[in-house]
């Protein structure tokens, strides 16, 4: 086969075959494909679309380019994925929960994009924690705890890498194909039996309308079904950060609050939900409703945070975690609060401003090789419909200098709106797509 006949097929309109779409995924992967020759591929597929068939071959090629797991275990192997928000710290919590729950989840996730926060960074927080492991270490912690969150090897998924940088510098990121290709080729290789998906609409989240969302989430939902994992996908709001923190070890201190202090509120809702639609599609519990009771339970009794801690420990971290949290995690040098200019009522809050803001903090990366200062971001982030008055805080500042601060609080000022008027509060979940 030839890569330019297979890009002049997109140009006309027509779609590649499975084997040719398979020959190209390969090419990615050992380097017969040009830099050249991918860009033009990403384009022709942004521009004319592959359709249903061609964006299950292309996901499935990707898959196919490098390992696929697979497991031998006495539960189900499930997972979730989330298209990237603020405070969105819902994996720490679900991964734990679903193995208390007799599940087994290899969570192959990734570090922090744009404006949204890493789930990696946030692990690696907690000091002495590494995620990056070899395949055989994975399998043992998977198989001892339940649950491990680590990052992919290059044997997993490898044209999707090369693809995906490629598509970083030739503006065919928001393709709806490439990006339904790019996320579950790397989650079919982890050997699934069943996935979740919590796909996020509003001004922290990459799709910034419900429309936008729902359209991505339908696409994800049958490309992996028709692929043979059972998928559904949750539609959920990202119009404000969904924990009451942004920054790496505070939101893992809210991932605590939940796990080990029975906390409650927006993360540990969206968490039950996804866990019990996870459950049923396993069969593990009769439906959604039951599944939803099984994972309030273990977290209610500890059996959640039992499994986390056996996490941590076997990736390094403290063996006695869970019990004294707070004195593990780091914590920033400056801690003050940004006050409200005006009284009034939290009317809108810009999340993608917001998440910049702790990128600003030094607790994202500008570019892939910054280092992360793990204690920095915002706490006691104030909500939707929140009345506040003239001097009160916004939120509580977590900085590693006063100058950066000061510039931060700038930004916290333009992106936390105060209004007269109480706003339309969006549902924290828009709908399910099965």
């Amino acid at each position: 086969m030839d890569a330019r006949a297979i890009i002049a097929k997109l140009r006309r309109g027509d779609v590649p075959s499975r084997d040719e779409l398979a020959w190209f995924a390969q090419g990615l992967s050992n380097g017969t494909v040009s830099d050249a020759q991918a860009g033009a591929f990403a384009m022709g597929v942004c521009l004319r679309g592959l359709g249903e068939e061609g964006r299950v071959a292309l996901t499935l090629a990707m898959r196919d380019s490098g390992e696929s797991l697979k497991w031998d275990l006495p539960g189900p192997v499930l997972d979730k994925h989330s298209t990237g928000g603020i405070g969105d710290c819902v994996s720490l919590v679900l991964a734990p929960a679903l193995a208390a729950c007799d599940a087994f989840v290899p969570m192959i996730s990734g570090r922090g994009l744009g404006h949204t926060g890493g789930t990696l960074d946030k692990l690696e927080a907690i000091p002495g924690l590494c995620t990056d492991v070899s395949e055989s270490t994975f399998r043992g912690i998977v198989e001892a705890a339940g649950c491990a969150i680590v990052g992919a090897t290059a044997d997993i998924a490898p044209a999707d890498k090369r693809l995906y940088a490629v598509r970083d510098v030739t503006a065919t990121v928001e393709s709806l194909d490439l990006i339904t290709a790019s996320i579950l080729s790397k989650k079919l290789a982890a050997g699934l039996e069943g996935l979740v998906l919590d796909v996020k609409t509003g001004s922290g989240a990459f799709m910034k309308t419900p429309r936008d969302a729902r359209t991505l989430a339908a696409a994800l939902v049958n490309t992996a079904n028709m692929a043979g994992c059972p998928t559904s996908a949750i539609v959920s709001d990202m119009s404000q950060p969904l924990a009451g923190s942004l920054g790496n070890a505070l939101e893992v201190a809210e991932a605590m609050r939940v796990l080990c202090d029975g906390s409650g509120g927006p993360l540990a809702e969206l968490t039950v939900l996804l866990g019990g639609v996870l459950l049923a599609n396993a069969t593990v519990t009769q439906d959604i409703d039951d599944g939803m009771q099984r994972m309030v339970s273990v977290l209610s009794d500890g059996r959640a945070a039992e499994c986390f801690g056996r996490m941590v420990a076997a990736m390094g971290g403290p063996v006695h975690f869970t019990q004294n949290w707070q004195r593990f995690l780091p914590e920033a040098i400056v801690i003050r609060e940004v006050l409200a200019l005006q009284s009034g009522v939290v009317t809108a809050i810009n999340g993608e401003l917001l998440g910049l803001a702790v990128v600003e903090l030094g607790g994202g990366r500008h570019v892939e090789s910054d280092t992360i200062d793990t204690s920095v971001g915002f706490s006691d982030v104030v909500r939707l419909g929140d009345n506040v008055a003239k001097g009160e805080p916004l939120l509580r500042l977590h900085a590693a200098r006063e100058d950066v601060g000061d510039r931060v609080a700038k930004l916290v000022i333009r992106a936390i709106t105060i209004g007269g008027e109480m706003p339309i509060i969006p549902p924290l979940v828009y709908e399910k797509v099965r």
